[in-house]
């Protein structure tokens, strides 16, 4: 018996953002359909630190993660992803940034793919931070970019992340901005991915059709969005628990009458659906749940444990 060990690059080497994006589909698939336990985290130190823990029935595997949270340091998230399966004797240990990194930015192509407008190609980023590239990387993989405008109050790492990302998407606008407000009204697609703890823009500078991801805030003291888009847009969320414990968005829009639960749908429902309208705006909330970490720990487990 022995641990594998698969570092940021390995990964990268081993899993392309479509089978990773195609992965955590599945992953939500088999969540809709029961195949899944999965506790909520536990946060500590008001999510400092984190661990997360998924069980596959039908495969009898399981992934657990451990990790720590810190947006003073480079890199923000440290910890590791540990893999087992009872018919094998091997398991696998992956780096929980690595793997964090890639799973937030599938779900967001998952989502973007079952909610945006199927010509939509500008998209704003808001947030330049470590998991801003594979956001970027992920909405492309489903909406081939026509223009990409990334914001962040430091313009020199919006310029870093654009001088990045440029040699993956030839013939795509580059644009960088420090104001979100005047960067989402043309938008076709938002993706939010900051640290915010209160709403970066306001409902009325979105455009009348647009598609906002919105992955930053992953605890109840964190908020990107305004009560008044959940209000009036289609809203699917990763997993209906995980919002309303830790989603500051949800429960934000929750308490002040905004919303209500019915009106929240969770992604692998969304995706089950065998008929599904959604109106002319759209918005996915995600805090990142289990399912996702196991779906890409899987795909690295069947490359190296076989």
């Amino acid at each position: 018996m022995k641990a594998i060990t698969v570092g940021e690059r390995e990964l990268r080497e081993a899993v392309t953002m479509k089978e990773a994006i195609d992965a955590v589909r599945r992953g939500f698939v088999d969540l809709a359909g029961g195949e899944f336990e999965m506790p909520t985290r536990t946060a500590l130190r008001d999510g400092q630190f984190l661990v997360m823990s998924a069980h596959h029935r039908s495969t009898a595997s399981a992934m657990f993660k451990t990790l720590s949270v810190n947006f003073e340091r480079k890199p923000a998230i440290t910890g590791t992803v540990v893999w087992s399966e009872t018919g094998r004797l091997d398991h696998l240990v992956a780096d929980a940034g690595a793997v964090t990194a890639l799973r937030t930015g599938a779900v967001v192509g998952v989502a973007t793919d079952l909610l945006a407008p199927p010509d939509a190609g500008r998209l704003t980023l808001i947030g330049a931070g470590g998991q801003a590239p594979d956001q970027v990387r992920a909405v492309h993989a489903v909406r081939p970019l026509r223009q990409l405008t990334v914001v962040d109050a430091d313009r020199s790492r919006a310029q870093a992340l654009i001088g990045a990302l440029e040699p993956e998407l030839p013939g795509v606008e580059l644009l960088t901005a420090t104001d979100a407000v005047s960067a989402v009204r043309r938008a076709e697609i938002v993706c939010c991915a900051t640290n915010a703890t209160s709403p970066l823009f306001p409902e009325s500078a979105l455009p009348a059709q647009v598609h906002v991801n919105a992955i930053g805030a992953y605890r109840p003291t964190m908020r990107e969005l305004p009560d008044e888009l959940l209000a009036s847009s289609t809203v699917v969320v990763d997993e209906l628990d995980a919002v309303l414990e830790e989603s500051g968005e949800i429960i934000h829009a929750l308490e002040a009458g905004a919303i209500t639960k019915d009106a929240l749908t969770e992604l692998g429902t969304a995706l089950t659906a065998p008929t599904a309208e959604y109106g002319k705006r759209t918005v996915f909330k995600s805090v990142g749940v289990a399912v996702q970490d196991w779906a890409i720990a899987r795909l690295l487990a069947d490359k190296f444990l076989a």
